[in-house]
């Protein structure tokens, strides 16, 4: 399925609820910068066999979604189409965030009070420590020249998170990197994409990510990976004094924690959706 973000076409994926399962709602996944909507799969399955209508989206520059003609790739622009995309459905929503897609949504809430039921961040928050934002973005600027193989693709994932098994059929890696012409796998975002602005620019959007958290007012859950390097345990308990009716739960894993934790994260959405709403 495709949303008409603000400006730019978004593709998408919808999960229906099992049959048989009570509607509870709809749930709307934003995942992080560099990855595609289908970082989200298993749980999205697993969301709609508890009774959840599921949407994930590729992000603008992201996996089928249009490439922003202008670069335009500021959180302006990604707020702007989550609210395109929010008003296109039935009713408000969940929004569910990894990484950017959690900044994206915990402004986007903060700003617009009515836009979600709840808010479930997944190992994002206001604070972020500058070796794990360091080590993501060495990642995603790395091999500009793209890879000559699968293989290559593996390395370097593996490289970038040991602790996530080699996969047996690298099919399922050509969701995220794209054959060009001259035979080489490239990532499937834009380039442009990694133009982030100079340190007065980031400062600014570190501090409207405060001022959003201060005006949150909806059941909000934080998921963090217990080895995230991005998310500190302090970040968290910051946040709660931010955001002080938020809960914070824990995953035994890295950053990526819907990748890496797939059986219990789902459990501990539905469960403080469950509680919450």
């Amino acid at each position: 399925m495709q949303f008409q973000g603000a400006g730019v076409r978004l593709a998408g994926d919808r999960w229906d609820v099992t049959e048989g399962q009570p509607a509870r709602g709809s749930l709307l996944l934003l995942h992080g910068g560099g990855q595609t909507r289908h970082s989200w799969h298993k749980s999205s399955s697993r969301f709609a066999r508890r009774g959840w209508t599921t949407y994930t989206v590729d992000a603008r520059g992201h996996g089928n979604s249009e490439w922003a003609s202008d670069g335009n790739y500021t959180m302006d622009a990604m707020v702007a189409d989550l609210h395109a995309i929010v008003a296109s459905l039935e009713s408000a929503p969940v929004l569910v965030g990894a990484s950017m897609g959690g900044m994206t949504s915990l402004v986007a809430q903060g700003e617009s009070a009515e836009l979600a039921r709840a808010l479930v961040l997944v190992d994002i928050a206001p604070r972020t420590e500058p070796v794990g934002v360091k080590r993501i973005t060495d990642f995603m600027s790395s091999n500009p020249d793209g890879f000559a193989s699968l293989d290559e693709v593996v390395d370097a994932v593996q490289a970038y998170n040991p602790h996530r098994n080699r996969p047996r059929n690298l099919d399922g890696l050509k969701k995220n990197v794209r054959l060009r012409d001259n035979g080489r796998w490239y990532w499937h975002w834009d380039p442009a994409f990694l133009d982030f602005g100079d340190e007065s620019s980031r400062k600014i959007s570190t501090g409207r990510l405060y001022e959003a958290a201060r005006s949150i007012d909806v059941p909000t859950l934080l998921v963090r990976g217990t080895n995230s390097d991005v998310v500190s345990a302090e970040g968290a308990e910051e946040l709660r004094q931010l955001i002080p009716t938020a809960r914070i739960e824990e995953a035994a894993a890295g950053h990526m924690v819907a990748g890496d934790d797939n059986d219990v994260f789902p459990e501990q959405v539905v469960r403080f959706l469950d509680e919450a709403l």
